[in-house]
């Protein structure tokens, strides 16, 4: 095989994985080999629902907001600014977590510091603005207040401690991934 093809295969190697797997379910157990897939392809719709309309919203991202506006407001000198910024957006996103990795790579390549980055997806992970409303109504005020003062302290140690454990190299690596994302 050719090095392309190696690639491509070593890229794509645990979904190849997991489809030989459930072909295998399909035909050691019809029934439930059915439902996995069934499953399967009521998750690609429900991702076909909600990755458009984010993809439109990285591109407006991308063309109105120019480079140095992100480093201004979002890059390494960005101090409490970025902070509260990517608490806002992170909190005020919608959709799926999964939605908030295109939008990360689309910051990154902006230039905005990576902690202020995984500031956002914590916050989108944890701290949606939607969910809190209903966890106050379910769990009570004082135990959402409690939860939300903790994930800021969480979102801001784990960002932090990322951004300070990873090499410089290694940080480099993630902006380059970001770059062949886009």
């Amino acid at each position: 095989m050719n090095k392309k093809r190696m690639e491509i295969l070593k890229r794509y190697q645990f979904l190849l994985v997991m489809l030989v797997g459930t072909l295998i379910i399909l035909a050691v157990n019809p029934v439930l080999g059915i439902h996995v897939y069934g499953l399967a392809w009521d998750n690609v719709l429900g991702m076909l629902g909600v990755l458009p309309p984010i993809f439109i919203l990285i591109g407006l991202l991308d063309v109105w907001v120019k480079k140095e506006t992100m480093v201004k407001y979002m890059g390494k000198d960005s101090g409490i600014v970025g902070i509260l910024l990517g608490f806002f957006l992170g909190s005020a996103a919608a959709g799926p977590l999964y939605g908030a990795f295109p939008v990360a790579g689309v910051f990154l390549n902006k230039g905005s510091r990576l902690s202020n980055v995984l500031i956002i997806v914590g916050a989108w992970a944890s701290m949606k603005i939607p969910l809190l409303l209903f966890e106050v109504s379910a769990m009570g005020f004082k135990f959402t207040l409690i939860r939300f003062v903790m994930d800021i302290f969480g979102v801001l140690i784990i960002a932090y401690s990322i951004e300070k454990i990873l090499t410089d190299e290694e940080e480099r690596q993630i902006y380059e991934l970001a770059k062949k994302m886009n």
